[in-house]
């Protein structure tokens, strides 16, 4: 009798010790499914900002159209380069963007003027360099003049411009070697995106009577 009731009693704490054993095995797997859930959940985020991210980056950006100088007969004093965003871009802060210019020699580096930009119509028969803005901006400093804006995104003191959007890069060049001859290298880097490429050589010689010149 004694050997058969201690035989059930071993038998019982077997049980309660597989049961334990069990439990913990059952807390241990809901606590790693837990981490693992919201480990995932975290990293589907971050791929998902980062995908954002990397797209805006690729697909946004800034082009080039033209670039415009006028000359003192020496030098080019006053550009303006025309830009427009590139196809699929997303709006760009022109207040944010940095214009870097170099003769070989010098680097210009210009930041927005927060003056409000001027708007001028492609149709009025003027001159963009006869503008009022020119006399505002120094060496350092760019202004914006707007060409063509259907919704008005550049017309305030934060300029943003977006599809169908031109506008005129209104730079003051007079610390830079733009003489005859001159080899002219820069970027219109936007707060996010490609940057617009400047690249040209000045003309062999300034005429008199002809004070604009195209330059790109």
């Amino acid at each position: 009798m004694k050997i058969l009731e201690f035989l059930k009693n071993k038998k019982g704490a077997s049980g309660i010790g597989t049961l334990i054993v069990f439990i913990a095995m059952v807390l241990v797997a809901a606590v790693a499914a837990s981490v693992l859930i919201n480990t995932s959940g975290f990293l589907q985020q971050k791929a998902s900002t980062t995908g954002k991210q990397s797209t805006e980056q690729v697909a946004s950006g800034l082009q080039v159209l033209e670039v415009m100088g006028m000359h003192n007969t020496t030098n080019i004093n006053k550009t303006a380069i025309y830009i427009s965003p590139n196809a699929g871009s997303a709006p760009i802060d022109l207040s944010q963007a940095v214009v870097m210019v170099s003769d070989g020699s010098t680097k210009l580096v210009a930041k927005y003027n927060s003056s409000s930009p001027d708007h001028v119509s492609l149709t009025d028969g003027g001159s963009i360099f006869n503008n009022n803005i020119w006399s505002n901006i120094s060496e350092t400093e760019f202004g914006i003049i707007v060409i063509q804006d259907a919704d008005g995104s550049c017309k305030s003191t934060t300029p943003v411009i977006n599809k169908g959007d031109i506008v005129a890069i209104a730079l003051n060049t007079t610390g830079l070697n733009m003489g005859p001859r001159s080899d002219i290298s820069g970027t219109v880097q936007p707060e996010f995106g490609a940057p617009g490429v400047i690249s040209f050589t000045t003309p062999a010689t300034y005429l008199n009577n002809s004070k604009v010149v195209q330059l790109q």
